[in-house]
């Protein structure tokens, strides 16, 4: 930030800059980078998380930048790109092309299956698009993370990552086990986000946490593989009624996760009154405090070197709020370990 900026930026003051979160930090000062993804080509019921990123920053700037949990978040220097021109072009026209085959349940004309095809290789542009953005901010030697958009918009940064770090975990804390093997049609479908991980990259375990939602072919998938641990919801509201403690469940599931981690947190992991105009929300989930003691843990005893959020709707003010301030702790949590 510049020198007349950092004299007039009072932390604990109204936001009075551009910033995400009200910060005057420049792309080049910043040691997090956020990189906004506005696509939501393959949601299956409703749209709206294309402006989650906007969404979010917007609320962003009513967050109080002192946080109990991670301390001076922002002393790290947190920036958000403005999203990407090319982004928002591919995510028009493929939105454009997918309503229909979502409306339909799948592709069953060949006009369809012709259009299916155009946004199966748009997702794959989009994920070459934001492997290219995350690889450039790694070489710089930024801390980056993707806002969403639908779950399947983090795939390129995954990929990124997981070249730098060979021995990566993931915690993926969502409503739905996202293992569907291109569900509607659709090879990069944000109900496919973990199965793709799972198939194309060397992620060494997926631990899923608050999955409550999901089809008979991924529970299989889920039970057989060994790089797969799932907490299921139901599982861990169990063990809470009969007296365990969630420091306890927090404490088991960090420990099934290697020493280097990605957490990618889907909004509809949390309890539906925190993000009720979500795409797909689901009875139960995580409370608030609940999310955040988990990030503590992890943030205190492995490495988080990369994130995602997602699922947030453009249109909702609650969901926005909740948004930002879950995007706050999620930095606080990445950036812990590098104090």
């Amino acid at each position: 930030m510049s020198t007349n900026a950092e004299e007039s930026f009072d932390p604990g003051g109204p936001s009075a800059f551009d910033g995400v979160f009200g910060l005057p930090t420049s792309h080049a000062d910043a040691n997090v980078v956020l990189i906004p993804v506005p696509w939501e080509a393959t949601t299956s019921y409703r749209r709206g998380t294309a402006a989650g990123p906007a969404n979010i920053r917007e609320r962003s700037h009513q967050v109080d930048l002192f946080d109990r949990d991670f301390g001076r978040i922002y002393e790290a220097g947190v920036f958000m790109h403005d999203a990407d021109p090319a982004i928002l072009q591919l995510n028009e026209k493929a939105c454009e092309l997918s309503l229909p085959i979502v409306e339909a349940g799948g592709a069953d004309t060949p006009e369809l299956e012709l259009a299916l095809a155009k946004v199966n290789a748009m997702s794959r542009e989009l994920n070459a698009r934001v492997l290219e953005l995350a690889e450039h901010e790694l070489s710089q030697g930024k801390r980056v993370a993707v806002v969403g958009g639908d779950h399947s918009t983090p795939f390129g940064l995954i990929q990124a990552l997981v070249k730098r770090y060979p021995r990566l975990g993931i915690l993926h804390i969502d409503a739905h086990a996202d293992l569907r093997n291109a569900y509607e049609g659709f090879e990069h479908s944000h109900a496919s986000i973990m199965f793709n991980v799972h198939e194309q990259l060397a992620v060494e375990r997926i631990v899923q946490v608050g999955i409550r939602d999901f089809s008979e072919d991924e529970a299989k998938l889920a039970e057989t593989s060994p790089r797969i641990r799932s907490f299921y919801d139901g599982d861990l509201a169990d063990r809470l009624f009969n007296g365990e403690s969630w420091h306890a469940i927090a404490t088991e599931i960090v420990e099934t996760l290697p020493e280097t981690v990605y957490v990618s947190f889907d909004i509809d992991g949390l309890q539906p009154d925190l993000c009720a105009n979500t795409g797909t929300p689901v009875p139960g989930g995580l409370g608030f405090r609940e999310a955040v003691y988990l990030l503590r843990a992890v943030a205190k005893h492995r490495r988080v070197v990369g994130f995602d959020l997602n699922e947030v709707n453009g249109a909702a003010e609650w969901d926005g709020i909740v948004g930002a301030r879950l995007l706050y702790k999620l930095i606080g949590c990445m950036i812990a370990n590098t104090k």
